[in-house]
């Protein structure tokens, strides 16, 4: 079983936000409703039969009991983790390509700078009725972006969507969108209440990203202290296929616990 774990914590006098969303509570209530957005049963059949020949194909369990999503800007790439019960690790399914990108490195700090934000976030919203075919929304601003982002302007409306266009999110395009979509649902239907999405400027491993985002932040520290800091929950996790607890704390830095 998951536990909810979304709460302050007080320490040595400071507010600690607690944002580790692999710990969820049991989830009764049904979830997104899957045929408005497809209007057919027989495209429906098809999504699952691709999804569970895939999970097959990578020796996974279908239906998966938790899922972790994990973009990187600089590389246009939406990975997909699945994991059948809370004991396993997570387990990579795929990847699927960004098609569009807006903005640049760094994270988003005010409305209509069309930056992709970077960070630690959840799917807070399901949209069969989307101008970009279906979404997933983002809770941007999360609670290090309210307290370092524009306190009047932080900007909304961030999400993972169909079609090809981005002023600060995350495109697919349709077909991909509808898979991950389904996939979405299927792990909120079986109790994963948060489902988290962390957002890097690059794939750390690659080195002809490490090359671009070296040279697109040596000259600001500001910047190269919020990668350093990101970055210690990407190595979190490529060491232990597990998400560790993020906490923020006053000044707006991530905090593993």
């Amino acid at each position: 079983m998951f536990f909810k774990s979304k709460k302050k914590v007080m320490k040595t006098g400071c507010i600690f936000f607690l944002l580790s969303f692999f710990s969820v509570a049991i989830y009764a209530q049904a979830g997104p409703q899957i045929k408005p957005f497809l209007k057919s049963t027989e495209k429906i059949s098809k999504i699952e039969d691709s999804l569970k020949k895939q999970f097959e194909n990578q020796k996974l369990v279908y239906p998966p009991q938790a899922m972790y999503l994990r973009s990187f800007k600089y590389d246009r790439q939406l990975e997909v983790w699945v994991k059948s019960n809370n004991k396993e690790s997570y387990k990579l399914l795929k990847s699927y390509k960004v098609c569009q990108q807006s903005g640049t490195t760094g994270p988003k700090r005010v409305e209509g700078d069309f930056q992709v934000p970077e960070g630690f976030y959840y799917i807070n919203e399901f949209n069969p009725n989307s101008n970009y075919h279906l979404s997933l929304g983002l809770n941007y601003p999360n609670a290090s972006d309210r307290i370092l982002s524009d306190v009047n302007r932080p900007g909304s409306a961030i999400y993972v969507h169909g079609n090809c266009v981005s002023t600060g999110c995350i495109p697919i395009t349709d077909v991909p969108m509808e898979e991950l979509y389904f996939l979405a649902n299927v792990v909120k239907n079986n109790g994963q209440e948060f489902i988290p999405i962390h957002i890097f400027p690059i794939k750390y491993n690659v080195a002809k990203s490490k090359e671009y985002l070296e040279n697109t932040m040596k000259d600001n520290i500001s910047l190269q202290n919020f990668n350093k800091n990101i970055k210690s929950v990407y190595d979190f996790f490529e060491t232990k296929k597990e998400l560790p607890i993020i906490m923020v704390n006053s000044k707006g830095e991530y905090l593993l616990n």
